[in-house]
């Protein structure tokens, strides 16, 4: 078991990592991915998952990924090295993939979870993983029960030493539209006194569900890009360092070639894979 996967502050998917299933990564992922899960499930509901086996879990999705024929890369990585302590990650909400993939990234370095809606803690096996990571559970029906939730329990597991990972905005969408996506990653870190880093992902590569929303196809023509940007303090009432981690994730999505909002295509357009395309090129 590797317990650092992508060690240094960079990592990019190397030439001649597809497989045999690049020929039909939607279903060979899907295969994939519900071992995993299958498998991870078993060992949480037995209560023999922790931190090491979610971060195995987290790397045989990228492999999975990889095999499939989806390119990865991974940048910044050195930012989460050089904080001390707990802090808290905030990024764009893109797909189900971030949710597979951060652990393998940021666990080995800093302890981590997840702010969740509780719908996904019902699901068979996925449910039982999140569960064991202690995560803190919004169910996204009351917003001001929801912020008083993140604060409280944020606070709490933070001052135990986990740090949080939290997508501010209420769906994942390809989209970024920084006026829905709300400051309560800023107060938690202004009120816990932690640094709070921004991280800007594309992972559309896996796309949402037509009948489950958080279980799609793969999408090979499109590479997944995280980044990871410099950690901010946080001073007076945030709004300076909310523009901050606003202006890096667009910046970074520009840069991967996708759009703010009302830089969408019109929904008849498809890409390489056959999917409706409702946002930029590659």
């Amino acid at each position: 078991m590797n317990l650092f996967p992508f060690p240094g502050d960079s990592y990019e998917t190397p030439e001649g990592a597809a497989g045999f299933e690049r020929f039909l990564p939607s279903f060979f992922f899907a295969l994939n991915v519900a071992d995993i899960v299958r498998h991870d499930g078993h060992l949480a509901r037995s209560g023999l998952y922790g931190g090491k086996e979610w971060v195995a879990g987290s790397t045989a999705t990228v492999r999975a990924l990889e095999r499939c024929g989806v390119r990865l890369r991974f940048c910044g990585m050195g930012h989460i090295d050089r904080v001390e302590g707990p802090c808290v990650f905030v990024g764009n909400h893109m797909s189900t993939l971030e949710t597979f993939v951060l652990p393998s990234l940021i666990n080995p370095r800093k302890t981590v979870t997840f702010v969740v809606k509780d719908s996904l803690l019902r699901y068979p096996w996925f449910g039982p993983v999140l569960q064991s990571r202690d995560p803190i559970v919004v169910r996204r029906k009351n917003p001001r029960e929801d912020f008083a939730t993140v604060l409280e329990e944020g606070i709490e597991r933070l001052g135990k030493g986990i740090s949080l990972i939290v997508f501010p905005q209420s769906t994942r969408t390809p989209v970024f539209d920084p006026a829905v996506f709300n400051s309560i990653a800023v107060k938690l870190a202004r009120r816990a006194d932690v640094p709070l880093l921004p991280v800007a992902l594309r992972t559309d590569a896996w796309r949402n569900g037509k009948y489950i929303k958080d279980y799609g196809g793969l999408c090979t023509e499109i590479r997944v890009s995280i980044r990871f940007g410099e950690a901010l303090r946080v001073s007076g009432n945030g709004k300076r360092e909310q523009a901050q981690v606003c202006e890096f994730i667009s910046a970074r999505l520009a840069d991967w070639g996708l759009p703010g909002k009302g830089g969408e295509l019109s929904a008849p357009e498809r890409d390489a894979c056959g999917f409706e395309k409702t946002y930029g090129n590659q």
